[in-house]
């Protein structure tokens, strides 16, 4: 696939942004109150990230809003810049839309507002832990290897919070004896995949070495994950393709072939790993997660198929061909789910169509 999807698309996710940085509320807040007094609203704890239902999906919708802008360069999964960007900085969208998503993120994205959100990590170690750490690294890494001067500007005012989230992976993941494995939030393998990626693009050498280090002791090992077994009913990631989506960034592609093969046996078309699954109620915050789902299965899907076409391990083009025919059926699947416009999807959903039509363009 080409860019003519993204292209096709951009509009509509730039307007899910600017809708989202806009809404205030309704807000799940995640803050956890030591004493009666102890209320703040959420502008007042996190200036930056207030908005979009949660701090975590405020964070991807900054990092999809700064994609948007033509901040892909040095991102791994990214995919090509738009048509005409050599240089990988033209905008996806038009100039009045790219004026007021740079209005919207540089209101946000200032060295004050982040100051408060980077004391706020440090003073709660375990928060947003690994997930919302993955996508505010993202957001990170995707400003500062822009060649935008605009979001590298950003990228220089998110560089403390880089410092804090980098310190605190390393304490985590020298004491975890054992990952999350479930498919939400919590997953380690996706989190610690994100910031692999994010850490290695910043220079944060050190927190790097400890997620591949991590990735190698947490599943280095695996063999025969049960994939027929692992959805459950508001999984928005799947535990076993985070897993070897991790592992294909921490070993040679002929290490990783072989690894595959081994965790996943017998994988064919009809896996229900790589099946596609609907949504029976769009207004549900737990259900529509599903659609999430078969975005992230599908990008996954797409990086797992560009690794296996660089072996020469026996076996390698049969698995790719079994995950490329699946591929289109999971993107097609996961872009429905964007159509329904109800706000328990558009808070959240718009940045992993993105990630994921990103990492099938990439294939091309």
């Amino acid at each position: 696939m080409d860019n003519d999807l993204r292209a096709q698309q951009a509009p509509g996710y730039a307007a899910v942004v600017l809708g989202n940085l806009s809404e205030p509320f309704p807000h799940s807040a995640h803050h956890t109150q030591v004493s009666a007094g102890d209320r703040p609203t959420p502008e007042q704890i996190h200036p930056a990230f207030y908005t979009s239902f949660d701090w975590h999906s405020c964070v991807h919708m900054h990092w999809l809003g700064a994609s948007l802008l033509g901040g892909t360069a040095g991102s791994p999964s990214a995919g090509a810049a738009p048509a005409g960007a050599a240089d990988g900085g033209t905008a996806w969208v038009d100039s009045s839309t790219e004026a007021s998503l740079r209005e919207a993120l540089g209101a946000n994205l200032t060295s004050a507002k982040l100051a408060v959100e980077r004391d706020y990590l440090v003073a709660n170690p375990s928060w947003e832990r690994p997930y919302g750490w993955a996508w505010l690294m993202r957001l990170a890494a995707t400003c500062s290897s822009s060649p935008d001067a605009q979001l590298r500007e950003w990228g220089s005012a998110l560089e403390p919070l880089v410092d804090a989230v980098a310190e605190l992976s390393v304490a985590w993941m020298a004491k975890a004896q054992y990952p999350v494995r479930h498919g939400l939030h919590t997953n380690a393998a996706f989190g610690v995949g994100y910031m692999l990626d994010a850490f290695r693009s910043l220079g944060r050498d050190d927190a790097a070495a400890a997620c591949e280090e991590a990735a190698r002791t947490w599943f280095g090992n695996d063999r025969g994950w049960p994939g027929d077994w692992e959805l459950s009913g508001q999984d928005f990631l799947s535990a076993g393709l985070s897993e070897a989506d991790l592992m294909r960034r921490v070993l040679s592609a002929d290490e990783f072939a072989a690894w595959f093969a081994a965790f996943l046996p017998g994988l064919s078309a009809e896996s229900r790993i790589l099946q596609p699954v609907s949504v029976t109620d769009e207004t549900d915050g737990y259900l529509v997660h599903l659609h999430g789902l078969n975005l992230t299965r599908a990008g996954q899907v797409a990086r797992i198929i560009a690794t296996l076409g660089d072996s020469s391990t026996s076996g390698a083009s049969g698995s790719a061909a079994v995950l490329n025919e699946a591929l289109d059926p999971l993107l097609k699947a996961g872009l429905r789910g964007l159509e329904s416009g109800d706000f328990m999807s558009t808070h959240w959903l718009a940045s992993f169509a993105w990630d994921a039509l990103g990492s099938v363009a990439a294939l091309d």
